[in-house]
Formats: C-alpha cells, structure tokens, sequence
C-alpha cells in the first residue's frame, strides 16, 4: 500500500502542514522537526504527489503552445521538439491546435489557458494588436516563434531575407523567368511565411531588375498536390518559367513531379529552390534554403524555462537564428546526387 502523507504525519508525530512545509523546504520548521518528517517519509517510502506540490507552489508546471496546424511538418517539428525540452525540465506541455480561423476566435476570445500555463508560446501566428492584447493580460510570460514583437520573447528566422537568397541563387544562374508556388498571403489563419517569403521573393527581383509578373506567382497551399498543380499552370504559360522558387520543400516535391511527367530536365530546362531542408529534400536532390526549426523552438522555450523558473538569468528579447542556401542538383547539375 502507497504510504499517504497524513501517515507521514502521523509517523513523525506533527500535522500534514508541517510535513508539507518540512517536505517544501520552507524555512519555518525547526531542524529536529525536519529530520524527523524526512526520516518518516523515509521509512514509509512516500513520495509526494507532483499535482499537489505544484499547486503548493503556485506553479503549474505547464506550458502552453498553440500552434494553427498540427498536420504540417514544421509544425510537427515545433511539437516534437518543445515537449521533448519540458520533458527534460520536469514540464508538461498543453498544445492548442487553432485548426481554422473559427477555432482561433474562439481561443483568443475564451483564453483557455488561463490558471492553466506558467508560461504561453505562440508559433508562427502574425497577431492583431487585440489579440497581442489578450495575451498581455494573461500575466504569463509569452514566446514568439516566428514573430518579433517588443516585450515578448520571441525565436525566429528572417524568412524575407532567406527568400532573398534563394532567388538570388536563381538569378545567379542566369534565370530571369522565375516563378513563384507560394502559400495563401490571404489566408484566415495568417501564419507567418506566405507572407514574408512572397515579400523576399518579390525584393529580390526588384534588386535585379527584374520585373514582376504576377502570372508568375501561383498558390501551392503547402501540400505537394498544389505544388504540383502551381507548376503544371504556370509551365502552360505562352513564356513559362526557366526556374521556380517554392515557399516550401512539400511544394517543390510537387512541382519536381509536374517536370518529370513533362519531359522535362532538371536543371537543364528547368531548375526550383525550395525552402525548409526537410530530410526527404537530400533524397530528392533538392536545392533548399535550410532553417534550423528545431533550434528555434528550443532557444525560445528554454528561455520560457528560465523566465519561469528564474534557474538563470533569463535571457530576453528576439533571437534571429541563421539559415543557409543549400545547393543541389535542382538547380546545380554539377551538385547532383542521382
């Protein structure tokens, strides 16, 4: 039978709140009390119970996410990475999946998450102001992942300027025709990267004096299907594109798929930059923009940690981590792997 700590408390001859406090560490019990409450809880094995020492505490011992896919790998990354962090730390984790512009209503209007978190981390959501106010009212520490906003902490890329790059890359080569599969600018949801990455990419045809077409920008949604299709549209151009820049790798994987049933060559009559390094990418022999996404989700929330838990000086502000122009065969035959 699991010892119970009023039979600590009997043991040791004192009430429950002194083994409570005894156990706690608190400075309001006398030394032989202590040793005594510790020698009986000792003996009898008992091991309190962590929902009562953490409202003992004040603590939760929780962390919130939210997240407005589950269902996307980069959200999936996040996740992973995140719990596995609160794991280490002796947290659980409370994930919040928004699904559609209903359920994120209904979250920042009900703000399910009060009582309930130490602290909040919101990925890749662009906010209103209302709803950057609802979060500052929850008197919690919040992280941003994705997102910078002065006096919240915040982890992320620079999505515009990674775009840059990528496209960069294809001028390099000689590409003027560009094409761009992107996600829904206009979406509901209002995740962060369609809208940043369009901007790169439209930046970096100003810079080269390209001029922007846009026939030559066609929705992929993020799912290879509408890569795919993206592709299959803008090559029925009467002046189709020579190279192709995705948001992500899904939609690239798509559109590589599209050329095949073409006929045509990769990169010889047609080359394409993705963005993510998803680990198939090397397996498709795609060009990419790396973005270290597990890394961002673990700075922010080991900041979190510390903010909560004061362990550290916690350390505050936005965090822009690297990315990296990865070449392959999709746009470098010299590079090709297959």
């Amino acid at each position: 039978m699991v010892a119970s700590i009023e039979d600590v408390a009997r043991k040791a001859g004192v009430s429950i709140a002194t083994v409570s406090r005894a156990l706690r560490g608190l400075p309001d019990v006398a030394a032989t009390t202590r040793d005594r409450v510790l020698s009986a809880a000792s003996e009898l094995n008992y091991v309190a119970s962590p929902f009562a020492a953490r409202l003992a505490s004040g603590r939760t011992a929780t962390i919130g996410l939210v997240v407005p896919f589950v269902n996307k790998w980069f959200f999936g990354e996040v996740i992973d990475t995140v719990e596995s962090a609160l794991r280490k730390a002796g947290f659980d984790l409370l994930l919040y999946n928004l699904g559609d512009a209903d359920g994120r209503a209904r979250f920042f209007e009900l703000m399910p998450v009060r009582k309930r978190v130490d602290a909040l981390l919101v990925a890749s959501l662009v906010l209103t102001d209302e709803e950057f106010d609802q979060l500052t009212a929850l008197d919690r520490p919040v992280g941003l992942l994705g997102l910078p906003r002065p006096g919240f902490l915040s982890s992320r890329i620079d999505d515009d300027a990674s775009s840059r790059l990528a496209v960069q890359h294809l001028v390099s080569l000689g590409h003027r025709r560009i094409g761009l599969i992107g996600g829904d600018a206009d979406d509901p949801m209002r995740f962060t990267p369609p809208l940043h990455r369009r901007d790169g990419y439209r930046a970096a045809l100003a810079d080269a004096g390209i001029e922007w077409r846009p026939e030559l920008e066609v929705l992929g949604y993020f799912t290879p299907e509408g890569g795919a299709a993206a592709a299959e549209r803008m090559l029925a151009l009467p002046d189709p594109p020579t190279a192709f820049f995705a948001e992500s790798d899904e939609m690239a994987y798509g559109a590589l798929r599209t050329f095949r049933r073409s006929g045509l060559r990769v990169p010889e009559d047609v080359a394409i930059i993705g963005f993510d390094d998803q680990p198939l990418s090397e397996f498709f022999d795609l060009s990419t923009v790396h973005q270290p996404v597990a890394e961002q989700a673990l700075d922010i929330t080991l900041r979190l940690l510390a903010t909560i838990t004061g362990s550290t000086e916690a350390d505050g502000g936005d965090a822009v981590l690297e990315t990296e122009v990865v070449v392959r065969g999709s746009t470098d035959a010299s590079r090709s792997v297959i």
